[in-house]
């Protein structure tokens, strides 16, 4: 209980100092871009265009809706982690005391794994099946949360309370409106979570020496690189998810021209790779900015 409570309180705090950012990031990547590029060079010298970074977006959101505006959203996200935490722990714990029962049972003798790879396929599933549960209960708010930040672009006031914006998906959209996006944002956590554990894997026993003194900090290290790897490999996903969560919902942000009307996931993946000759987390450049290279956050 204890444990729970400590990652609960440590998670809505990282929450709340990387809400301006997150805000930020959401707005970006539906295509609201209100600052000009500036003229700037890269770390070769050449002159480029950049765009402003995420500190510029934020102090020109904070310019107009004051830095407590920089939290919208807050509330949904904070419910969204605080249950997804608890979710998340139920459903290993669940785990855990099958495993109990397994060893303790009649005539049951305690069996290893037979091989460090089946124990990471066996680990990956699980947290596979948390995560998944966590993401499917907690995505209401998500989409919530999205929302009420995308509102900012054309000054709605839409999504305000946590209580008004739940009726007004339901009176608008029904039940599967609070689940838009919810399958490339499932497909993208399974996608992320098995290349992050199989890399790791295959680091630890074919890259690392085992008589390195210092092996279990290169463990740790091997982990989060290969983390940080797959979740860039599986960005698109994220991109797709949270377009598909506020397009067409009656806000300007989700229609065009920030956003087409897109028919489902699939097209609206399909329509971001027309649009840049790379993976759909890069922004689109036409003929006139070829030469001006953007030097900012993904889209």
């Amino acid at each position: 209980m204890a444990d729970a409570a400590s990652q609960v309180l440590l998670g809505s705090g990282l929450t709340i100092l990387s809400q301006p950012l997150m805000y930020v990031k959401v707005l970006i990547q539906v295509g609201y871009e209100p600052l000009p590029p500036t003229i700037g060079r890269n770390i070769f010298g050449r002159q480029v265009c950049q765009l402003p970074g995420l500190f510029c977006y934020a102090q020109h959101i904070a310019s107009i809706d004051g830095k407590r505006g920089l939290f919208t959203g807050l509330t949904p996200r904070l419910c969204s982690g605080v249950l997804g935490t608890v979710v998340h722990g139920k459903v290993l714990q669940h785990y855990q005391e099958c495993d109990k029962v397994e060893e303790l049972g009649p005539g049951n003798v305690q069996k290893e794994v037979s091989c460090s790879f089946d124990r990471v396929i066996k680990e990956t599933t699980r947290e596979m099946m948390a995560r998944s549960a966590a993401t499917l209960i907690t995505h209401p708010f998500h989409v919530i949360t999205l929302r009420s930040m995308v509102q900012f672009i054309g000054r709605e006031s839409k999504y305000c309370g946590l209580c008004d914006s739940i009726v007004t998906i339901y009176r608008e959209e029904g039940i599967l409106g609070f689940f838009a996006g919810l399958i490339p944002r499932l497909l993208g956590d399974i996608i992320s979570l098995w290349l992050c554990n199989s890399l790791a894997y295959l680091v630890n026993t074919y890259a690392l020496d085992s008589g390195v003194s210092t092996m279990n900090e290169m463990k740790s290290y091997s982990q989060a690189v290969t983390g940080f790897f797959a979740s860039m490999l599986t960005y698109p996903f994220v991109l797709v998810s949270n377009l598909m969560a506020v397009n067409n919902c009656g806000l300007a942000g989700g229609s065009p021209p920030y956003s087409p009307i897109y028919t489902s996931w699939l097209d609206c993946w399909c329509l971001l790779q027309k649009e840049s000759p790379g993976p759909p987390y890069f922004p689109s450049m036409d003929s006139q900015t070829v030469d001006c290279e953007i030097l900012s956050v993904y889209r």
